[in-house]
């Protein structure tokens, strides 16, 4: 018998401690680095898209041009100030901002380590179909962290941040918000974006296939929908082509799982 079956309960929490330690630790190495470089981190990339030289803008700008629109997709200066309301306000931002920092940075060593813990638990054929899966799954997340921050999040500030009901009534955002704003969208962005790897082991495994995804695509758009609603702003486009995603993987899996047998 194999050392990894003659684990008992308690040696498996210690491993598992281990593994939370050393993820905690990589999280805090990068926080730290973070919140020490916090002119990169802040200036360089948490409110450079509040400026309308951000790359974005000056991309649809560009668009715009190509198609024939002239200026029309062009963004002018943004008519809204940032504002600190609290004492500790500025402070607490920079701590929650090195945190989030931390934790996307150190995604590949913490998915690494749960991979490491669960691996032993799973069968030879469970183990073959998730070759790879360390890379994938974070390669997928950084895409997904890439999409929140260039596409979503400045789009978003560029609606929300100028919409007015009345030319009487001000844009005056507090600082919290806009990093809200920002630091949700990167981050729940990046994990959506893992949609496929999970549809990939449930085809896979045969939970669920191509047939399956396609007759409930109602009811997931509902899902998604609810999903949605809970991201500020609302995501709905990126998760829809996700699950559609999803289907291509699992129709894949499906046409080439006789020559597998």
């Amino acid at each position: 018998m194999s050392e990894e079956k003659e684990m008992g309960f308690l040696d498996h929490l210690e491993e598992l401690r281990w593994r939370l330690v050393k993820s905690a630790a990589a999280i805090m190495v990068f926080g730290v680095l973070a919140f020490i470089y916090k002119d990169i981190v802040f200036d360089g990339i948490i409110l450079a898209p509040k400026d309308n030289t951000f790359i974005t803008y000056r991309l649809f700008c560009k668009l715009g041009q190509l198609l024939g629109l002239g200026n029309d997709l062009c963004f002018g200066a943004f008519n809204f100030s940032l504002q600190n309301l609290t004492m500790s306000g500025q402070f607490g931002t920079h701590m929650m901002v090195s945190a989030i920092t931390g934790i996307i940075l150190a995604f590949p060593f913490v998915f690494y380590q749960l991979w490491c813990f669960i691996k032993p638990g799973l069968k030879d054929k469970e183990r073959r179909l998730a070759k790879g899966i360390v890379f994938y799954a974070s390669m997928l997340f950084f895409l997904g962290v890439l999409f929140g921050y260039f596409v979503l999040a400045p789009l978003s500030i560029q609606f929300l941040g100028t919409y007015q009901v009345s030319t009487s009534v001000q844009n005056q955002i507090s600082l919290d918000s806009f990093i809200d704003t920002i630091t949700s969208l990167t981050l729940l962005t990046g994990v959506v974006f893992e949609m496929p790897i999970l549809i990939y082991f449930l085809a896979k495994l045969g939970v669920v296939s191509a047939g399956f995804l396609s007759k409930y695509r109602k009811h997931a758009f509902i899902v998604v929908l609810i999903i949605a609603a809970i991201i500020t702003p609302p995501d709905v486009i990126s998760q829809l082509i996700l699950y559609e995603a999803g289907i291509v993987v699992a129709r894949r899996i499906e046409k080439n799982r006789p020559k597998e047998d």
